[in-house]
């Protein structure tokens, strides 16, 4: 199916109806996300990539003029308790577990190095 407003040659989703997914668009794509892929990976997602883009063009074909669309498929209710203030942890009780302790407070290991650097 091809809208008016899809350029010439292309379907709904902007790609040719026939097009596959090139190993070179794979590769582009796992160099963005900083991906070292090997060839059979590369080929196995082309493979896949393919397939989604079919799925998706076949979902394009479906008649949804008037279907409004959906937040969630099911209704969602929250099923909140009631707000009831109770007696939280005293420090020692909130402490009694704590590998280490210093002045009343968890010592954790140093994350950052003084200097400024990380």
């Amino acid at each position: 199916m091809t809208r008016p407003t899809d350029p010439p040659g292309t379907g709904p989703t902007g790609y040719p109806p026939d097009s596959a997914v090139t190993p070179e668009q794979v590769r582009r794509v796992a160099k963005l996300a900083r991906l070292a892929l090997s060839d059979a990976q590369v080929a196995d997602h082309a493979a896949n990539l393919a397939r989604i883009l079919a799925y998706v063009r076949q979902l394009d074909e479906i008649d949804a003029e008037g279907v409004e669309p959906l937040l969630h498929p099911v209704a969602l209710e929250a099923h909140l308790r009631p707000d009831e203030p109770i007696t939280g942890l005293t420090q020692s009780q909130a402490l009694a577990n704590a590998p280490e302790q210093e002045r009343g407070c968890f010592r954790v290991p140093e994350v950052l190095d003084q200097t400024g650097g990380a």
